[in-house]
């Protein structure tokens, strides 16, 4: 895949924060009502970039592959008309030699509501290294890994009717796992999406 350096990343993460919160506080309409109560579920589409690196030194941060969110979801609890419990599951396919693995979270998070269509969403948990579905092969590529994962989002809602919001996104997640042979491996995923978000 091609590799894309780690201060490009950055300078998209900047960018694209910086416009989400441009837009976000100049479109603020307060007198739009819209309620957010009770349970809410969000799923997101996209695709973004990770980058990962072995202590034993075969892969550098430098090195960013392009991938798909998969699976992207959210699932919560209204606190009040602000503030959500959630947990959130983040993940992104990558290519490691001649194999497909998987680097998802389970983590739980918290989501608010900063203006009325504008949210910051952010949680620690578990970080889950494992081969992707498809490409299992016995005693090469079948080992799960697990660790800590920590993860950052925003979002601005751009289309809202009834009990549904379809929302712009950005995320970064940060994660590291324990391999065999007493080697870790970090990860870095950012990714740019469309969210879909039913309260």
């Amino acid at each position: 895949m091609k590799t894309i350096k780690l201060s490009k990343i950055t300078n998209m993460v900047c960018i694209a924060l910086l416009l989400f919160g441009v837009v976000a506080h100049a479109q603020e309409d307060p007198s739009s009502a819209f309620k957010r109560e009770g349970f809410m579920f969000e799923f997101s589409v996209g695709g973004g970039v990770i980058s990962f690196e072995d202590t034993v030194g075969n892969q550098s941060f430098d090195d960013t592959q392009g991938a798909f969110i998969f699976p992207d979801l959210k699932f919560g609890y209204m606190l009040n008309e602000r503030l959500a419990l959630t947990l959130s599951v983040p993940g992104m396919i990558y290519e490691i030699g001649e194999y497909d693995r998987h680097f998802g979270s389970l983590i739980p998070s918290v989501q608010y509501w900063v203006k009325d269509r504008w949210w910051i969403h952010g949680g620690l948990g578990l970080a889950i290294d494992s081969p992707a579905l498809y490409d299992i092969e016995d005693n090469v590529n079948d080992d799960w890994n697990t660790g800590i994962s920590a993860m950052a989002s925003t979002g601005y809602e751009v289309y809202r009717k009834n009990n549904f919001a379809l929302n712009i996104q950005s995320k970064l997640v940060f994660g590291g796992v324990k391999l065999a042979d007493n080697v870790d491996r970090g990860v870095v995923q950012f990714s740019l999406g469309v969210g879909f978000s039913w309260f």
